[in-house]
């Protein structure tokens, strides 16, 4: 039986990010992952994603994405690669909209810099944007974008510098506590014991942690590059954006209506990202995308939101690509000591606004573990009483 100090299940980005981080504090660690990350099967791809410190999902993510950022830079200089871009960003809404008046009072807050933009500076500064009257926005100079796969990469690239054995391809297949520590058996017929588990399983999350079945919802997403019909130079000039707009909203998320975008990063022939996110359907994680259903769903994001308001692309998509979303109820992260299961962390549900805060999570999992506390208060993120009566679940 090999012994370890911890095991780590799940290499995306937490995983990846606490795996790194609990390397290079001298503990000895096994990362598992039943794929070869960065892979596009989860919910860490997709080429780009989007960072901001003003966080309009509440104030206690705030200093995640501020250390995140510091963390990011570190990175860059470890590896050699480039993940973070700060484009600015910005966040559009009606006057009255709650996640842009959340944002603008979290930049006041937290001092970060930002303008606050009328309908006309709008529209005169950033003009494939068709704003309705009414329509103002936030722009935060030093958000941007991260490149998923590039940072996952080099999060296992230093894992394994600083000592991390990564068993990829590989899955669990039954885990057990006991008063010392967890007991994991693998797809590879190798049995692993750690001192701590730290369960960083995404999607998958469900498999492994069923007591939480009914607390996370999986939900897959569609990323979309629309043709550029007009105005290349200043689409590739231009922030990223979050555009909220009034909708019913999610009974399970609590999410509301719009769509998000990215600079056009390659090229005139690349397109422009461009998605929005839908919650009618939970899916199993290991389900292929429907072609149909994305043919179906680059329609209506184009007739809903784009023809209107974003006119400067056509209406077919050059690619789609699909990702996962493993959401709780109001879109809470779970990150912290399970409540029942000794010698056991989850850290997951990052509910599809995680990636940014990844190296930060990393970081402070891997000084509760290594340390006993961790710099960041993780208590709001903190997991709930499960359900009772169910044990562990296999094949993760």
């Amino acid at each position: 039986m090999r012994r370890t100090d911890a095991i780590v299940i799940g290499l995306g980005a937490m995983g990846s990010a606490v795996c790194h981080r609990l390397a290079e504090r001298g503990l000895t660690v096994v990362g598992l992952d039943r794929h070869h990350p960065p892979h596009d099967r989860g919910s860490t791809h997709g080429e780009t994603r989007i960072t901001r410190l003003a966080i309009g999902e509440g104030a206690e993510y705030a200093p995640f994405v501020r250390r995140s950022h510091a963390l990011w830079r570190e990175l860059e200089r470890a590896s050699h690669v480039t993940l973070m871009r700060q484009v600015g960003g910005l966040v559009i809404g009606d006057a009255d909209d709650p996640f842009l008046a959340q944002t603008r009072a979290n930049a006041r807050r937290d001092g970060i810099a930002h303008e606050n933009l009328t309908h006309g500076e709008l529209v005169a500064r950033f003009p494939m944007f068709a704003a309705p009257p009414g329509t103002e926005a936030y722009l935060e100079p030093e958000a941007g974008l991260l490149h998923p796969e590039a940072a996952v990469e080099a999060q296992l690239s230093l894992a394994r510098r600083a000592g991390a054995e990564l068993r990829l391809d590989t899955e669990v297949e039954t885990v057990a506590s006991d008063p010392d520590g967890v007991t994991v058996t693998t797809s590879a017929s190798e049995t692993l014991h750690a001192t701590e588990l730290i369960v960083c399983a995404g999607a998958w999350i469900r498999r492994l942690l069923p007591e939480y079945a009914h607390t996370f919802a999986i939900h897959r997403q569609l990323l979309h590059w629309f043709p550029i019909r007009r105005g290349y130079e200043a689409l590739r000039a231009m922030p990223i954006f979050i555009w909220e707009i009034p909708g019913e909203r999610d009974a399970f998320t609590h999410l509301s209506g719009g769509f998000y975008g990215f600079p056009a990063i390659d090229g005139p022939g690349g397109g422009v990202k461009l998605a929005t996110e839908r919650y009618e359907r939970t899916v199993d994680p290991d389900s292929p995308a429907d072609p149909a259903r994305g043919v179906q769903e680059a329609a209506r994001l184009h007739e809903q939101y784009l023809a209107s308001r974003f006119p400067w692309v056509g209406s077919t998509p050059l690619r789609t690509v699909s990702c996962l979303y493993t959401n709780t109820r109001g879109s809470r992260f779970m990150i912290g000591p399970h409540p029942i299961r000794p010698h056991v962390t989850v850290v997951s549900a990052c509910s599809g606004h995680g990636f940014k805060h990844s190296p930060a999570i990393g970081e402070a999992v891997a000084q509760l573990i290594a340390e006993g506390e961790s710099a960041i208060d993780l208590s709001p993120f903190a997991p709930p009483p499960p359900a009772a009566g169910v044990g562990w679940a296999g094949s993760a």
